[in-house]
């Protein structure tokens, strides 16, 4: 069940209760769909291929959401990722990765 969430003057964006914009209906992430175009250099007609459940309005609409707030976006993936790091630098190694380093296979 979706958490209530609260309209923007963008067309298929909102914000959660945690003020974090998502593209209506869905539960995908502004700064997600940016990530994925960032990563693998996709244009908005590819974001529509790989996911078939957004529409190119949706796509269009969080990527201009994204260009009209970048700054503060990018802070919060800087965050995110910085959290991200703290938690792989305080986590033990799982068994798998264990054993591949035993072998000297990573």
């Amino acid at each position: 069940m979706q958490a209530a969430c609260v309209k923007t003057t963008y067309e298929h964006i909102e914000m959660n209760r945690q003020g974090v914009p998502l593209i209506t209906g869905t539960t995908m992430k502004i700064i997600e769909l940016v990530l994925v175009k960032s990563a693998y250099g996709w244009s908005a007609e590819e974001l529509r291929f790989q996911f078939p459940n957004l529409t190119l309005g949706q796509i269009y609409s969080a990527l201009a959401y994204y260009e009209d707030h970048q700054e503060e976006l990018d802070k919060d993936i800087e965050q995110r990722l910085k959290f991200v790091n703290q938690l792989r630098k305080s986590s033990n190694p799982s068994p798998i990765v264990k054993r591949l380093k035993s072998k000297g296979l990573i």
